[in-house]
C-alpha cells in the first residue's frame, strides 16, 4: 500500500468519527445528490427500481423506518453487502440514517461511491426529518 493510499484510507475511515465529534453531518457529499424527505418521496413515485438503504443500527430502527428501506447498517456496509441489495452499479440508491447529527449514511454513501455506484442519493435529514414531517413509518 502506498503512502497516498494509506492516507486516503485513514481519511476515509476516520471521517465519520470526525462528523460525530463535531455533532453534525456535512452539508453535502461529493458524488451524491442530496435530497429532502419530499425528494425521496418523489424518487419513490418516479423510479420503480430505487433502493433505499437505512444505514442505522438495529436499535435505532425500533421506533420505525421508511417503508421498503433495506436495513444495512453502516458497520455492515461493504461492496459485498451492497451488491446483495442493489442490482447494478447504475441503480438509483438512497441512503439515510438518523439525521443531520448522524454520520452513518455519510459513511455508507462514501463506501457505495468508492465501490463504483453512480446514482447515489443522500437523504441528509434522515429519520429525524421524516418523523418531523409526519410521514408514515413501518415497524
Amino acid at each position: 500500500m502506498t503512502l497516498f493510499s494509506r492516507t486516503l484510507a485513514v481519511i476515509f475511515f476516520t471521517f465519520p468519527l470526525t462528523i460525530l465529534a463535531e455533532g453534525k453531518a456535512p452539508d453535502s457529499i461529493p458524488g451524491t445528490t442530496k435530497i429532502t424527505a419530499e425528494g425521496l418521496i418523489d424518487l419513490v413515485d418516479e423510479m420503480d427500481d430505487l433502493v433505499i438503504i437505512d444505514s442505522r443500527i438495529e436499535k435505532d430502527r425500533t421506533d420505525g423506518f421508511i417503508e421498503g428501506a433495506v436495513a444495512l447498517p453502516d458497520v455492515d456496509t461493504a461492496p459485498a453487502t451492497l451488491v446483495q441489495h442493489i442490482p447494478s452499479k447504475a441503480t438509483l440508491v438512497a441512503f439515510y440514517c438518523n439525521g443531520p447529527k448522524c454520520g452513518r449514511s455519510v459513511k455508507a454513501s462514501k463506501i457505495a461511491l468508492e465501490a463504483g455506484y453512480t446514482n447515489v442519493y443522500w437523504f441528509r435529514g434522515g429519520w429525524e426529518e421524516w418523523r418531523q414531517k409526519g410521514f408514515p413509518a413501518s415497524m
